[in-house]
């Protein structure tokens, strides 16, 4: 009856419109142009070689081209996308394999859950098909699933619970329609070529299309496999949008505004090749750009090997937009030389987080690290340095559990590194997703407005020691949201005290760094063995997303100094102060409320204050000026 009604459907449109400028041999064209894309439909979905005909590279230049003749065709932009590859990436594929022999009793399970979001067209038509399982070994012989996330996995979600959900729980119409940005959708282009109906919703431009994929609570086990009844937040991309200044509440930026930006003055598009159909604005981009350059050039270097269609040039698109991304909308870095004297240089390394949510985001192995390097700049030799790597891209000196933040660094075994670190159930350090019970460090970059006030706050943690860093996501006054990072050096030059120097630092970008692939490739199995070959021919150097720079000189001549009135916590837990000539201390709560004043201090002495635990603004006025500075009590 289904497929009946579908062909009246079609038919219908068939004795009323007929193509516009493309006669039956060119459309016969764009039919085999579809070849390298699967063409099906599985009782819930069409796949991607459905769309191709009307989205894909129009050969007469008309369709999908902007006004100056660049093809920006969806189709081409998305299958070379982390995207399209979802299912067929070898890196999550290992992965999926180590995680079910570590708990082989788990492996339907585990296939089950994690298929929702990397093979969404397979492991959601199961549900509505009545299959009772959806195994790893099912998806592997299954076209749909192999089709990654598919233009219908996001075009034919509905507007059910929208934003609310989480871990791939994804709604779709049971009908065959497309949801659209455009009003009135000419309905016959698409109905002819994919039995597909095209319809306008708002809600295809909202970020809770992309909510529950990229918010992933996963359930704990102990190390024998047993669960424990708790859960991990192993990814909560959507919630940190949320948690920003970005977010719905907010600028509402959306999701799609970065990672699938408008043409700008590159439109309106024909969107529809071989049919008359007005040219459509605005249009959105569908390469996907991320961060995770590393897996675009592995898969590229692997295309035959995966079984992927995008071809070299597709993905040299893909990887130079992700480069963008990463480069120009990621971070940004300020170096300011504080201080020079014949002891010490002191200098700072700011950054603002300029991503929607936090930098790095997404799966718990991705971070970034500063690199800091100081040189003799006449000699051009390295006389300090912190975060070098080796061969390997091991980070030398990095502590093997993990490395702490730092607010202060003064040693080169010390390396800002921004990351999240998971800890199994007994505290240890694990790279196992099921193992993950708690977290050991998450100080990776928040994006600004973020606060830990936020009804959300509970799945975006801010974990160590970045959280008593006083100017980590907080201003000079302690108010919450700059989305930064104020890092302080001190490098000992009292072997050198008057040599011209250049201090260079670098941010970079890991996506694998090799700690996580230690323990994947422990495991001897074919998937995790194929990606252990890709791995280690592909070129594994870091990203650099930032850098800067600047040379300094001294020299030693007498100089009147001003002597700094300072404030400090003494060993009684009391503030205590030093000011050489009198003044005025007045103290601040980090909501601005006014805690103490004191006028005339003593030179040095202590403040019998009952102050909860906290940080505190303090401002001394003197005859040389005022002081601003911030002390937390324990």
């Amino acid at each position: 009856m289904v497929l009946a009604a579908i062909a009246l459907f079609l038919a219908s449109f068939r004795a009323s419109e007929k193509p516009q400028y493309h006669n039956s041999g060119e459309l016969k064209q764009f039919q085999e142009l579809s070849d390298s894309l699967p063409d099906s439909f599985n009782g819930l979905f069409a796949t991607s070689g459905a769309c191709v005909n009307c989205h894909g590279s129009d050969p007469d230049g008309i369709a999908s081209v902007t006004p100056f003749g660049e093809d920006v065709n969806v189709v081409d932009s998305w299958r070379s996308s982390m995207m399209a590859n979802s299912a067929k990436d070898p890196y999550w594929q290992a992965k999926m394999r180590q995680e079910m022999m570590t708990n082989p009793g788990h492996a339907e399970d585990i296939g089950n859950f994690c298929t929702k979001c990397h093979a969404p067209l397979g492991r959601h038509a199961m549900e509505y098909t009545g299959v009772e399982s959806y195994t790893f070994e099912h998806l592997l012989t299954d076209t749909a699933g192999m089709d990654g996330v598919s233009c219908v996995a996001c075009h034919q979600q509905t507007t059910e619970n929208l934003g609310n959900e989480n871990s791939g729980n994804l709604h779709f119409a049971d009908e065959q329609v497309a949801y659209g940005p455009f009003e009135s959708p000419l309905v016959s282009p698409m109905a002819l070529n994919s039995g597909y109906e095209p319809v306008y919703s708002e809600h295809i431009k909202d970020a809770g299309i992309c909510a529950s994929c990229h918010t992933l609570v996963t359930g704990t086990v102990d190390l024998d496999g047993n669960s424990t009844g708790e859960t991990f937040v192993e990814q909560a991309t959507y919630h940190e949008w949320l948690n920003s200044s970005y977010g719905e509440d907010d600028l509402n930026v959306t999701c799609q505004s970065c990672h699938m930006p408008s043409l700008g003055n590159k439109q309106p598009i024909i969107l529809a090749a071989g049919y008359d159909t007005p040219p459509r604005a605005p249009f959105a981009e569908h390469e996907f750009a991320g961060a995770n350059k590393l897996m675009l050039e592995i898969m590229k270097d692997n295309r035959d090997t995966l079984d992927i269609s995008a071809t070299e040039a597709d993905y040299d698109a893909t990887i130079a937009a992700t480069l963008e991304m990463l480069q120009q909308q990621s971070l940004d870095m300020e170096l300011i030389e504080v201080s020079r004297d014949e002891q010490m240089i002191a200098f700072d390394v700011e950054l603002e987080n300029r991503a929607g949510h936090k930098f790095p985001s997404g799966y718990p192995a991705r971070r970034l690290f500063v690199q800091t390097t100081v040189y003799d700049d006449l000699a051009n030799t390295v006389i300090w340095q912190s975060g070098e790597w080796d061969e390997d891209f091991y980070l030398l000196d990095e502590d093997e559990n993990f490395e702490p933040h730092y607010d202060l660094i003064t040693n080169e075994d010390q390396v800002q590194i921004y990351e999240m670190v998971m800890a199994d159930v007994n505290g240890d350090p694990t790279t196992v997703l099921e193992r993950a019970d708690d977290y050991l460090k998450d100080n990776r970059l928040v994006p600004l407005g973020f606060t830990t006030e936020h009804e959300v706050y509970d799945t975006t943690l801010v974990v160590g020691d970045a959280l008593v860093d006083i100017d980590f996501n907080q201003d000079e006054l302690g108010f919450q949201g700059t989305g930064g990072d104020n890092i302080h050096y001190q490098v000992d030059m009292s072997a050198n005290p008057e040599l011209a120097i250049r201090v260079e630092v670098k941010i970079y970008y890991q996506s694998i760094p090799p700690k996580w692939t230690e323990e994947l490739f422990a495991w001897d199995d074919p998937l995790i063995n194929h990606f252990e070959s890709m791995y280690e021919t592909a070129d594994k150097t870091p990203v650099l997303i930032e850098e800067s720079s600047f040379i300094s000189t001294y020299v030693n001549v007498e100089e009147e100094l001003i002597e700094i009135p300072s404030v400090f916590v003494n060993a009684f837990g009391q503030l205590s102060y030093s000011v050489p000539n009198g003044g005025t201390l007045t103290l601040y709560n980090l909501g601005g409320k006014l805690v103490h004043q004191e006028k005339y201090l003593l030179l040095n002495s202590s403040l019998e204050l009952q102050l909860s635990s906290g940080v505190y603004v303090t401002i001394i006025e003197t005859d040389d000026g005022q002081f601003i500075d911030k002390v937390y009590i324990p």
